[in-house]
């Protein structure tokens, strides 16, 4: 009985703490409570690394001991302890010109440490043990060879540089997880809790019913709009995998097929804006650009992605044999109409933060005024206030802060190694590798970026992925001449697919333990099903019409020779368009499809003479499938 009391009083406590934490940025966010950039950032740190502390246990093995228990109170303490410190010192260092003395030094070591284990906690040893890495550089590096061989500097100025000034631990990525992401996150957690799963839901079905492959679109369609709110790959599929892979399985799917259109199709949701993933908005700050820009950069790969993704699951039934199934006289009965009336407090808030973020309003104020929209409309559409009502508002602030913690733990680490590049100039030092490795030509740097993106985002979630390459890699892709936004948006897209490529593919593992399929199986086939997600990114490198940054005729000839390029690899990786496709057809649909992907004249024209003889031969010689 004792230790039932006391888990409640625990599950009470990170409840009631969650809730605090979101209550203070909203009221922080909104104007209610002035305060300044750096305590801000002080506390966030503070708030969100003790609640990390006991939610995430020290490991597995010791979740639920008293040692795990005593170690995670320490934690809580010197994390406050260090924080309060900081928060009466920071002025004056600030009005000194940067003057401290040893009990800041002091302080500063328990913040490293703290965040250190935090990042450890929270994300895995890679982060640690990459953050850590970075760490000891500025004490190796007299000792290095060649262009990585540096001065050097001392650990009280290192320290010193991470926790009292900007360019540390409290430096732009936690600035962004202080504003943008936790009230994204609360955002996102109304909606869920307000019931706009069940509202996309239907929505997908009734946008997909009666056609081929019905519930494979449905679940694409559906977690297009789940990830327009959560922006994780692996938490869409745990929302919408649990009812789209049984139906998907049930139409004639095999278990990893079904798992791996899943897999997919949330996976689109970090790069589909208006929410896009957390590293969105840290994109947005690092670069220097309003977030709409990169919402407008954002919009034709995410279409793109998702058509592919459609695509794919209609040639798949086409092949497979799957026929539409007739639409029930119950589902005639609920019309498209009628079911978006009912969505009506959803597509208000969406509507809302679209249109303040285009007429120029900050992310975080228009998301505010996102939320009111849907309390009201809430209020409006059911007509009462009761008790339900408010749980929901409350659990929502709970669960959105909550939901922060991980990603603040990132963004601090994150903060340690941006310092680190700053102050030792080794950013510039790596952009000079990847120049010198490359032989200064474009496709093998944008190549060996490829290939770091998706080995980092394999153990780190997308948002510390990003982190660490917007602050090593990105810069090196700038040396070479591509422009920021886009070098960016390069490693950012790599890092979310990293998530359905094999060997660690997060997102697959999660579909294929719902599916019930060899988790492998599921991986290998995801990265195929996304084979056009790997060439994307080039194309928008050489084509900046994808990005929307060409001009009008520029970005017209793109976007349409790269939904027909999307189309032929498609075919090419089912085999599949009319009817079964030989293998030699296959390669000519690949070819095609790259052609057409890569913007240019020459290339469109080449795309297109072998698309049509590819069409051809299908209406003429090909088997049905």
């Amino acid at each position: 009985m004792a230790s039932v009391l006391s888990a409640l009083n625990t599950k009470n406590a990170i409840f009631l703490a969650g809730l605090a934490l979101g209550a203070y940025h909203l009221m922080v966010v909104s104007g209610v409570i002035a305060i300044s950039t750096m305590p801000m950032r002080v506390t966030h740190v503070m708030l969100a690394l003790s609640l990390l502390f006991v939610i995430k246990p020290t490991s597995e093995r010791l979740a639920g001991t008293r040692f795990n228990t005593v170690f995670s109170l320490a934690l809580v303490a010197v994390t406050v302890a260090a924080s309060a410190y900081l928060l009466t010192r920071w002025k004056a260092i600030a009005f000194s010109g940067g003057i401290t003395n040893d009990m800041d030094y002091y302080a500063g070591i328990v913040l490293l440490i703290v965040v250190f284990e935090a990042a450890r906690r929270g994300i895995g040893w890679i982060l640690a043990g990459i953050t850590f890495v970075f760490f000891l550089y500025p004490f190796l590096a007299p000792y290095l060879p060649g262009v990585l061989e540096g001065r050097g500097a001392s650990l009280e100025r290192i320290v010193l540089v991470l926790t009292t000034d900007t360019q540390g631990i409290y430096g732009i990525p936690v600035g962004v997880a202080a504003t943008y992401i936790i009230v994204f996150t609360i955002f996102g957690a109304l909606l869920s809790n307000f019931g706009a799963g069940d509202f996309f839901f239907e929505l997908s079905n009734r946008c997909t019913r009666g056609l081929r492959a019905a519930s494979a679109k449905s679940a694409v369609l559906f977690s297009t709009l789940i990830g327009m709110v959560s922006g994780s790959a692996a938490g869409n599929v745990a929302v919408t995998g649990t009812v789209t892979i049984p139906i998907m399985k049930r139409e004639g799917y095999e278990p990893h097929q079904a798992a791996a259109i899943e897999a997919v199709a949330s996976t689109g949701g970090q790069i589909m804006p208006p929410v896009m993933g957390a590293a969105a908005f840290i994109m947005a700050e690092i670069v220097g650009v309003p977030y709409t820009a990169v919402m407008l950069a954002a919009i034709i790969p995410a279409l793109l992605f998702f058509s592919s993704a459609f695509m794919v699951v209609h040639l798949q039934a086409v092949k497979s044999g799957i026929v539409p199934n007739s639409s029930s006289k119950e589902d005639d009965d609920i019309p498209l109409w009628k079911v978006m009336v009912n969505g009506g407090p959803f597509i208000g808030a969406f509507g809302t933060l679209i249109t303040m973020m285009l007429m120029g309003f900050s992310p975080f104020m228009a998301s505010l005024w996102a939320m009111v929209v849907l309390v009201l409309g809430d209020i409006v559409w059911n007509r009462k206030i009761d008790a339900a009502f408010f749980s929901k508002i409350v659990t929502s602030v709970s669960e959105g802060a909550r939901s922060v913690v991980t990603i603040s733990a990132a963004c601090a680490a994150a903060g340690i190694i941006a310092g680190v590049l700053g102050v030792t100039g080794l950013g510039s030092k790596i952009a000079t590798l990847i120049d010198v490795a490359s032989g200064g030509y474009l496709f093998f740097a944008l190549f060996f970026t490829m290939v770091t993106s998706i080995i980092l985002g394999m153990g780190l979630p997308t948002t510390a992925a990003y982190l660490i390459l917007a602050t090593v890699v990105a810069p090196a892709l700038v040396k070479l001449g591509v422009p920021v936004l886009t070098a960016h948006f390069f490693v950012f897209y790599y890092g979310c697919i990293s998530t359905i490529t094999p060997p660690v593919a997060l997102a697959s593992y999660v579909a294929g333990g719902i599916a019930g399929a060899n988790v492998n199986k599921v991986g290998w086939t995801a990265a195929s099903y996304a084979a056009t997600s790997f060439v994307l990114p080039f194309a928008f490198v050489y084509g900046p019409g994808l990005l929307m940054g060409g001009g009008l005729i520029d970005n017209a000839l793109a976007i349409l020779t790269a939904v027909i390029g999307t189309f032929s690899i498609a075919v090419a990786i089912i085999g599949c368009l009319n009817g079964k496709l030989a293998p030699h057809w296959r390669a000519v649909a690949a070819i095609a499809g790259l052609c057409l992907l890569f913007q240019g004249w020459i290339s469109g024209a080449i795309g297109i003479a072998l698309f049509a003889a590819l069409v051809i031969n299908d209406r003429t010689n090909s088997k049905p499938a």
